[in-house]
């Protein structure tokens, strides 16, 4: 009798979760805070045109063209509802469909690569709660060389190498919290660091501004006394990000303005700080950032006012 109770609760657990163990029991509420921390909403809602909630279809414009986001609803056709765990682990972690196809870079795979597994399934978990919305997919609208998927290849081999998978160790200090919420989730140094020719972030100006960030100038946000932020103190920085108000007073506009709206002024009080500390942790580089010269055109990839060679 007492081996056929143990023989039901061993199958009723295989049930549950096939092919998982029980650590990798998903969160979904706990997905929509990393959402929330990761800017997903304010990349994969159309807001312009009043788009369907994660539906994808926003305009990232490069100096390569217009990237379109994608859908991420659970729609099994237009969207992500038919991928398994390990399909999304694996878009996450190696910029790759199900299908085998590779990912633009627009889509900050090579951040979200060092993202925690459970981070990952918990991020599913919500994404698979969201209302499912029939969209298919905008076709980027790329100029040559960069419209010819082929190049990717070249680009991925130079400047990208996905992070190997390692267990979830407790974050031991502030700083190593809000170093995962700055480099990993919140793929700041996507905006905010200059890229050369070959779109590779320039490691040695890392989180220091650029000219051709998406909207506009995008500014140096090491702390450096006179052109980063290291007249800022924490509390200046939390209420930055709770607000978007900065401590002269001015208030924050464009894609940033998004950001904050939509993801960080939800996250807790304690992981804002963490960001701050981190922030102020990270190496000051002095870079002044001018206003580019656009001809009419914005840009989602970038480059600086004193080096010619950059986007």
């Amino acid at each position: 009798m007492r081996s056929a109770y143990f023989a039901l609760v061993l199958i009723a657990l295989l049930a549950a979760s096939p092919g998982e163990t029980v650590a990798d029991a998903a969160d979904a509420e706990r997905g929509e805070y990393i959402v929330r921390a990761a800017g997903c909403i304010s990349c994969h809602t159309e807001k312009d045109g009043k788009g369907e909630f994660l539906a994808g279809g926003r305009a990232l414009v490069s100096p390569y063209g217009n990237f379109y986001s994608s859908n991420i609803t659970p729609d099994a056709e237009t969207g992500i509802g038919a991928w398994s765990d390990a399909d999304f682990i694996h878009a996450m972690r190696h910029g790759e469909s199900p299908e085998g196809r590779t990912y633009y870079p627009a889509f900050p795979y090579t951040s979200f690569s060092a993202m925690r597994r459970q981070d990952m399934l918990d991020v599913k978990a919500y994404l698979f709660t969201t209302a499912p919305v029939r969209q298919e997919n905008r076709a980027h609208d790329l100029r040559f060389p960069f419209s010819w998927r082929f190049s990717i290849y070249p680009w991925r081999w130079l400047f990208f190498s996905p992070a190997e998978e390692t267990p979830d160790a407790p974050f031991t200090a502030p700083e190593q919290r809000g170093r995962y919420l700055v480099d990993v989730l919140g793929h700041c140094a996507e905006c905010h660091t200059p890229r050369n020719m070959a779109g590779g972030l320039k490691r040695g100006k890392t989180l220091a501004g650029t000219r051709y960030g998406p909207g506009g100038t995008v500014p140096n946000i090491t702390p450096d006394s006179e052109t980063g932020i290291g007249s800022w103190s924490i509390g200046d920085l939390v209420f930055f990000f709770q607000t978007g108000l900065k401590p002269d007073g001015d208030d924050v506009q464009g894609e940033m303005r998004d950001v904050i709206e939509d993801g960080l002024r939800h996250l807790s009080k304690e992981d804002l700080r963490a960001i701050a500390a981190y922030l102020q942790a990270v190496p000051p580089i002095h870079h002044a950032v001018r206003p580019a010269n656009r001809h009419g055109a914005s840009s989602h990839h970038h480059g600086t006012s004193s080096e010619h060679d950059e986007w």
